[in-house]
């Protein structure tokens, strides 16, 4: 007679070690993927330039990742005289940590049978998981502008305040695109969503609108290209990291790239079904995921960056009203078809 099959919330033991397991699992991935994030996105771009990318460490560069990371950490660490040193040093961890987090509510997979347990493919599920990513999500630019202000520079400090605005401007865009997606969901809750979703019922056919404003203002919210005036090298040097060098300077790439993947992920989860295709679960998740960065990589080759009335002009002149009507008619459809 075969066990009956019960969670893992009937036995704490269990429940604790899978939940070390897999937070452990999804940090070793996502830092994996950090790595060679940038080998990727270096030979897709080269590619797209008619260009060759890394060739020479390793078989086709692949150890490239590898060597850029032993040079940033073997090179001189510097503090600027008049930086705050405290505030100086925590900037980088600021980033990075908050982009980190935000992946434990995301589902990346379903559930899987363990003996005589069901254990779910995600490291939490809050019932107000969206609410959660927002929250983390929110904390990243505090590093930003913390790295700015406390390096004493004009070029920093430029780079910290442009960062703030353009988080208020696009995280509010961001928001409001998911509003519709919560009124055909009547869920908070990512795994939820991913349910909702099931079948091919995925909500970036349902709500194409608000999938497209949710990947730009996403793109928006990690400084990706043609949104990266905070950085900015052609007008303020590097932006808010122009005064950091080797594991620290290291540390806001890492937090680009993590914010990249983890972006990816939600975009995936809330309009892309989430683990939801032909495949298994966590394979259709990491494709989905793959094809998100494939696109920023590709805007990254393709679009010149914004000027910055540019940048503030799409958020508050036309993504935010375009959310709002996005919204109405949703309503008003739901409204009709009840």
């Amino acid at each position: 007679m075969t066990p009956e099959i019960v969670t893992l919330a009937n036995n704490p033991a269990l429940y604790l070690v899978s939940m070390f397991a897999k937070i452990f699992g999804v940090f070793a991935v996502v830092m994996g993927m950090v790595a060679y994030a940038t080998w990727v996105e270096r030979k897709v771009i080269g590619r797209m330039q008619t260009r060759l990318g890394p060739t020479m460490t390793g078989p086709a560069g692949l150890l490239q990742p590898i060597a850029d990371g032993l040079k940033l950490f073997f090179k001189e660490d510097i503090i600027p005289t008049k930086a705050h040193k405290v505030a100086f040093l925590l900037a980088p961890m600021m980033i990075l940590v908050p982009a980190l987090i935000t992946f434990a509510v995301v589902p990346f997979g379903g559930d899987i049978r363990v003996g005589d347990y069901l254990v779910p493919l995600q490291i939490t599920d809050l019932n107000v998981g969206v609410l959660y990513i927002f929250a983390m999500s929110g904390l990243g630019v505090y590093g930003i502008v913390l790295a700015g202000w406390s390096s004493n520079s004009k070029y920093s400090l430029l780079g910290g305040i442009r960062s703030s605005a353009q988080m208020i401007s696009y995280e509010l865009a961001m928001g409001l695109s998911l509003v519709s997606i919560f009124m055909l969901s009547e869920t908070l809750s990512l795994r939820g969503l991913v349910e909702a979703q099931s079948g091919y019922g995925w909500y970036a056919f349902k709500q194409p609108l608000a999938f497209v404003l949710f990947f730009v203002a996403m793109m928006a919210e990690v400084n990706r290209t043609p949104f990266d005036l905070p950085e900015a090298e052609t007008e303020l040097v590097s932006g808010f990291c122009t005064e950091y060098s080797s594991m620290k300077y290291a540390l806001f790439f890492m937090a680009e790239y993590a914010n990249m993947i983890t972006m990816s992920g939600i975009t995936a989860t809330l309009f892309l079904g989430g683990a939801d295709g032909p495949f298994p679960g966590v394979i259709n998740f990491l494709i989905k995921v793959f094809a998100c960065m494939f696109f920023m990589i590709w805007v990254r080759a393709t679009f010149p960056r914004l000027r910055y009335d540019q940048l503030m002009n799409l958020g508050w002149k036309i993504m935010i009203p375009l959310t709002l009507v996005n919204i109405a008619v949703t309503a008003v459809v739901i409204v009709v078809l009840q």
